[in-house]
């Protein structure tokens, strides 16, 4: 079990898949979300979870205020759980009563990312990518592409990797920020060009 940190779901438990996915550590996503709001830019954002396994990292924001998050998870089996654990956050938004009483709204997309870049339309302001360690560099190279046009001017994009891999390979379109090792961890903060 994973659990929401802070904000109007805060100790809320959620699901994590019994195989196949690797949660992010609560260590790691406190640190994520301080730096986010020191940037004001949770509150109201569009935000996206790619390889998002239980959706903690999105549930994590919709918690904090963010107003449209969008998790995309190819395994059927973790995209239940992501449902499942959006509908528990929306549930706690509706007793919480959040911004007024506005409930977040919470997509589960169960498709691969490429498939769901080259279909939205959408444009986010907050972007985890969060792929399994082994997926081939390449593949992770032609997602921030894909990426590229579906941000807004100012977004920021985390990406979570293995400490062992290589920096990503960036498209013209984004920018290294920075660098911040958590143990195994790795996390690449880029933003737009």
């Amino acid at each position: 079990m994973t659990r929401i940190i802070a904000g109007f779901a805060g100790s809320q438990r959620l699901a994590v898949p019994p195989a196949g996915t690797r949660p992010t550590s609560d260590r790691v996503r406190e640190a994520i979300f301080s730096a986010l709001e020191a940037r004001g830019i949770v509150t109201g954002s569009a935000v996206l979870d790619l390889y998002a396994g239980s959706g903690a990292l999105g549930l994590e924001a919709a918690s904090r205020g963010a107003a449209e998050i969008t998790l995309v998870e190819k395994n059927p089996g973790a995209a239940r759980v992501a449902k499942s654990n959006a509908a528990v956050i929306q549930k706690a938004a509706a007793g919480a009563g959040p911004r007024g009483g506005q409930k977040p709204r919470i997509h589960v997309a169960t498709q691969s990312v490429a498939h769901f870049l080259a279909a939205t339309v959408s444009t986010f302001d907050i972007v985890f990518v969060d792929p399994p360690y082994d997926l081939a560099e390449d593949e992770l190279a032609e997602g921030l592409r894909m990426l590229g046009s579906r941000v807004t001017p100012d977004a920021v994009i985390v990406v979570e990797r293995a400490s062992r891999s290589p920096e990503p390979t960036l498209p013209p379109t984004l920018v290294l920020d920075r660098r911040k090792d958590y143990g195994e961890t790795t996390l690449w903060w880029l933003t737009t060009t």
